[in-house]
């Protein structure tokens, strides 16, 4: 298994991950997502590291899907053994990652690009980026969450028709609905998300961790549930040094110095 499928930076809290199939258009097979599960573990684990990044490497795709000869070949049980116990396995753990996460989506992302899309936090779109679940056009339909998490996130009528029409959509498009934040200039993709994942850099991290915590279980929770848990959280967050820290700071006119504690 070679590595250098995904490579990875770290400077000032800011992790990049890079997706480093070009010539494949950034496909994702079970070798790759393996190493990209080890490469995400090793940055989430570290202190230093505040938010990531993620994108893919090339000008031409982020990720335009999985190989579609490698699909063919199987059978739904080696299907449900292998590739997707994997594949949802890698964007269950994005998903739920204690720090923020920022796509990067400098091109195509089609099929398992969209579902890695759908598991981040936030989405900064090339204006030449296209995005879509095609897969209703093979006679198959998103197995990598792409069915669940896209109804969680756009209005139901048009997440079914992104998926029983196969049509792509254009960044404009995934912005409208939303389905992204912004779309930026191709050229601006990278600087546009290391000027948002700064932001999220400078606040304290261990606020971070408790708001999206309360964020991804509140949502998989009845309002009364998450209502409950909310006050339970909040509870912690005024607990930390950081809160004081932040209130503190407010009050005396001054920036202030998170520690994560």
């Amino acid at each position: 298994m070679t590595t250098d499928v995904i490579l990875t930076e770290i400077a000032d809290g800011i992790a990049v991950v890079t997706i480093n199939r070009p010539k494949t258009l950034n496909a994702l097979d079970i070798p790759t997502l393996l190493v990209l599960e080890a490469a995400w573990a090793k940055i989430e684990a570290d202190p230093a590291v505040q938010v990531i990044i993620i994108t893919g490497a090339g000008d031409r795709a982020f990720v335009a899907g999985g190989d579609i000869a490698d699909l063919k070949s199987r059978d739904g049980l080696r299907h449900y053994e292998e590739f997707g116990e994997v594949v949802h396995r890698v964007f269950r753990k994005i998903e739920l990652c204690d720090k923020p996460t920022i796509a990067a989506v400098n091109g195509y992302a089609l099929g398992g690009g969209t579902e890695l899309i759908l598991a981040t936090d936030i989405r900064i779109l090339a204006d030449t980026a296209r995005l879509g679940l095609p897969e209703i056009t093979l006679g198959l339909f998103p197995g990598a969450g792409g069915t669940q998490r896209i109804i969680r996130q756009v209005p139901l009528c048009r997440a079914k028709e992104i998926m029983f029409t196969g049509e792509q959509i254009s960044a404009q498009e995934a912005v409208a609905i939303g389905l992204a934040n912004k779309v930026v200039p191709k050229a601006d993709v990278m600087a546009a998300a290391r000027e948002m994942a700064a932001k999220m850099a400078s606040k304290s991290p261990l606020v971070l961790k408790l708001l999206k915590r309360t964020l991804n279980s509140g949502g998989e929770m009845p309002l009364s549930a998450a209502l409950a848990h909310e006050q339970a959280m909040i509870g912690l967050v005024l607990d930390t040094a950081d809160s004081k820290e932040g209130c503190g700071a407010f009050l005396e006119k001054r920036a202030p110095k998170f520690t994560g504690r």
